[in-house]
C-alpha cells in the first residue's frame, strides 16, 4: 500500500500554501524538472548528460553527506548550469526528528554547499525530505531564509513495485504549466529513471514545453 500522492491535490496546496508545490507565474508551457538525493557516482552523471542532450536545465536538491563524498560531480552539476537545494545534510525525516537536530542538520548542508561551490548558489531553496517536515522546523527554515520546495507531479521512481511504464504515466499524464516534478538521482531509483528521464524529455520536446530552473 503506497503512502503518496502522485498528483498533489489542490486543497493541499492552499492548506499548505507557505509552500511551494508549482510555479503559477511561469511563462507559457514551462515546467521544471527536480532531481533528489544526490549527488551519486555515475547515476547523477547519467542524469547530467540526458539534461544535455537535450540542452535541459534543472534543479538539484542535494545531501549534504552526498557532496562531501562526491564533491567533484556536485560541482559538475553546478558547472552545467543547474540549480542547487538543500535536502539536509543526512537525508532526515522532519517528523521523527526534533526541531534542533533538523535545523543544525540543514545548516550542515548550507555550509557543505557553499563550501564546494565554485559560485553562488542561484536561489536559497529547500525539499524536506519524504517531503515530510513539521510547522516548527518550516517556520525556522524560512526564516533562514529559505523557500520550501514541494511538488506538484511525483514520478514515484522510487517506488519498486511499479512498473518503468507506470511510472513514465505518472509523469506524462500530470505535468501541466507550472509543474514542478520530482524524479532521484539515487541507486534505488535508477532501474525507473533509466526508462522514464529519457521519454520524458522526448515527451516535453515533442509538446513544446520549456524547462526552468527554480
Amino acid at each position: 500500500m503506497k503512502f503518496y500522492w502522485i498528483k498533489t491535490n489542490r486543497i493541499i496546496k492552499k492548506i499548505f500554501s507557505n509552500y511551494t508545490w508549482d510555479v503559477s507565474n511561469t511563462e507559457s508551457k514551462t515546467v521544471y524538472l527536480t532531481f533528489d538525493d544526490g549527488p551519486i557516482p555515475e547515476i547523477t552523471e547519467w542524469v547530467l548528460n540526458e539534461l544535455k542532450k537535450h540542452n535541459v536545465k534543472a534543479t538539484f536538491f542535494c545531501i549534504g553527506d552526498n557532496i562531501d563524498k562526491n564533491p567533484e560531480i556536485f560541482k559538475k552539476v553546478i558547472s552545467d548550469g543547474h540549480s542547487i537545494g538543500n535536502h539536509t545534510f543526512n537525508h532526515l525525516k522532519g517528523w521523527k526528528t526534533s526541531t534542533e537536530v533538523y535545523i543544525e542538520n540543514t545548516k550542515l548542508c548550507e555550509a557543505t554547499i557553499q563550501k564546494n561551490s565554485t559560485s553562488n548558489p542561484k536561489s536559497k531553496i529547500f525539499r524536506p525530505p519524504y517531503g515530510k517536515i513539521k510547522v516548527s522546523q518550516s517556520k525556522k527554515i524560512r526564516k533562514l531564509g529559505y523557500k520550501i520546495i514541494m511538488w506538484d507531479v511525483l514520478s514515484a521512481d522510487f517506488d519498486q513495485t511499479l512498473s518503468q511504464e507506470q511510472c513514465l504515466e505518472n509523469v506524462t499524464s500530470n505535468l501541466r504549466t507550472g509543474s514542478i516534478i520530482v524524479f532521484h538521482d539515487s541507486i534505488k531509483a535508477f532501474k525507473n529513471l533509466e526508462y522514464v528521464l529519457p521519454k520524458t524529455l522526448a515527451y516535453l520536446k515533442e509538446n513544446n514545453f520549456n524547462c526552468g530552473v527554480l
